[in-house]
């Protein structure tokens, strides 16, 4: 847990003492995190691709062709639009090879589609961790009515069939801004997860001796919400966000597999890896590229945030 029965709410419980040589909470979780092989691995490759995602125009520029732009001269059009040279066009020109038929630069499209598989994760979870923050701390400290009203509506959203759900909103709405669209039908049903956590962990906080003299000193809730309840469920909260973020992106990919994601020519992993089905066979490495990345990040942040959460949330980690 994260709560600390101090008179003053502390941010986040770290094993070991909080003082140590001086430093503070969340250095020492940075010390923990790191001497970790597994984390360590996790947080180097999240950093690496983030940061390609966030360069892929200047990069792209850099291999000399930019994601929607056509090499006829790559591809071999007497046999179906192979790419010329082994591994799938590899080489100076093209330093992961082109996509088949089309002769796209496969370095410029897999950067451009992390940005947006990425970016759409992000957000997602950027709204599922906000709702489901507000709402759990509401039903965990108000209780009574607001309690039962806020639980019922978790139940009833993780009850639904989210993925036909989302294959349904996807296909019917076509003139929208896609990327916004994946965003808000994905957060929709990912909130009530990490508000059940966040509510129980604010059952267990609400009565704590420094919430009461709060409320004695005549506190506002808003503000024991803001100042003592939230700074308390941070860690688990941050922990659960990290390993929220592969799921993400297993769904955008997924969705843009089947069909119903991202539009072409704009370029997403899943949509990569479900064009290059048609391929495998004759140049698979237009289907190991986009996968590999795919999987990479997905890895990644689930090996971090298994670390951060035991770290932030041991019980939970052990539980």
């Amino acid at each position: 847990m994260s709560a600390t029965t101090e008179p003053v709410a502390a941010p986040v419980a770290v094993p070991g003492p909080a003082k140590a040589a001086g430093r503070g909470p969340w250095r020492l979780v940075w010390d923990q995190l790191w001497a970790r092989g597994s984390a360590r691995f996790g947080l180097v490759t999240v950093a690496l691709l983030v940061l390609l995602a966030a360069l892929a125009g200047p990069l792209s520029a850099l291999g000399g062709w930019s994601p929607e732009e056509f090499d006829k001269r790559a591809i071999d059009p007497y046999l179906g639009g192979l790419p010329i040279g082994d591994f799938g066009g590899v080489g100076t020109r093209h330093w992961l090879g082109v996509e088949p038929a089309t002769g796209r630069d496969l370095f410029a499209r897999v950067l451009h589609g992390g940005q947006v598989s990425l970016l759409i994760a992000f957000t997602a979870t950027a709204v599922v961790v906000v709702a489901g923050t507000l709402t759990g701390i509401a039903a965990g400290y108000f209780g009574g009515r607001t309690d039962a009203v806020l639980s019922r509506l978790m139940d009833l959203t993780m009850s639904f069939p989210s993925l036909i759900f989302m294959i349904s909103m996807m296909s019917v709405a076509k003139d929208v801004n896609r990327i916004l669209l994946m965003t808000l039908v994905i957060g929709l049903f990912g909130w009530p997860g990490i508000a059940r956590v966040v509510r129980g962990q604010t059952l267990s906080l609400k009565h704590r001796e420094y919430v009461e003299a709060a409320k004695v000193g005549g506190a506002r809730s808003w503000r024991i919400l803001a100042r003592e309840i939230l700074p308390n469920v941070s860690g688990p909260i941050i922990a659960y966000t990290t390993l929220l973020v592969p799921g993400m992106i297993a769904t955008e990919a997924a969705l843009s597999y089947l069909g119903v994601g991202v539009r072409p020519p704009t370029p997403s992993w899943g949509q990569m890896i479900a064009e290059s089905i048609s391929f495998y066979e004759t140049d698979p490495t237009y289907f190991l590229i986009p996968t590999a990345f795919l999987f990479l990040a997905v890895l990644a942040f689930t090996l971090l945030g298994d670390a951060l959460r035991d770290i932030l949330d041991p019980k939970a980690g052990r539980s």
